[in-house]
């Protein structure tokens, strides 16, 4: 199985390879051999035994996809039961796990595994959008003096209405 854990401030991600014991027998020496070390036992990443799997982390450069097997006791090979893909190895008959790396652009993740299409990662190439080119800002023109702004003082003249008399009016006949 794997586990991807993309770092927010690195172009890398950390694949976490589990094996579970029920694939490797009592007291084996498990190491994961692929591109990333380049298939020698002596370079290989060792895996740590748990209760029910064997662990190894690694940091990958983010863009590539990475070809890996499981390497028992440097004698007995097993893939992951949880690739992102398997694609054909050099050897007839034989398949390679394949970890898929995503790239990183413009905040998102892209990329997956190419559906089994073999994919040689070499230097791990980074898949990054060009970067937009920079913006010449035109010269400002001189800021203009600002106008004292205009007063106007208008006095309201408030008049009172005649006060209604009231005398009785006497009825029209």
């Amino acid at each position: 199985m794997l586990k991807k854990d993309y770092s927010k401030t690195k172009k890398v991600c950390k694949v976490t390879f589990s094996l579970p014991t029920t694939a490797v027998q009592d007291g084996a020496e498990v190491r994961v051999l692929g591109d990333f070390n380049n298939w020698t036992w002596q370079s290989g990443l060792v895996m740590k035994a748990g209760k029910t799997e064997y662990t190894a982390s690694i940091e990958l450069a983010l863009g590539a996809n990475y070809e890996f097997r499981y390497a028992i006791n440097n004698e007995r090979w097993e893939n992951d039961w949880a690739a992102d893909a398997y694609v054909p190895s050099p050897f007839d008959g034989i398949t390679n796990s394949l970890v898929s790396v995503s790239a990183v652009v413009d905040g998102e993740l892209t990329g997956k595994a190419d559906g089994g299409k073999k994919v040689k990662a070499t230097g791990a190439p980074k898949v990054e959008k060009p970067a937009a080119a920079a913006k010449e800002e035109a010269p400002k023109a001189p800021a203009k003096a600002k106008a004292p702004a205009k007063t106007t003082t208008t006095v309201a003249k408030t008049t009172k209405a005649p006060a209604k008399s009231k005398a009785k009016e006497t009825p029209k006949k």
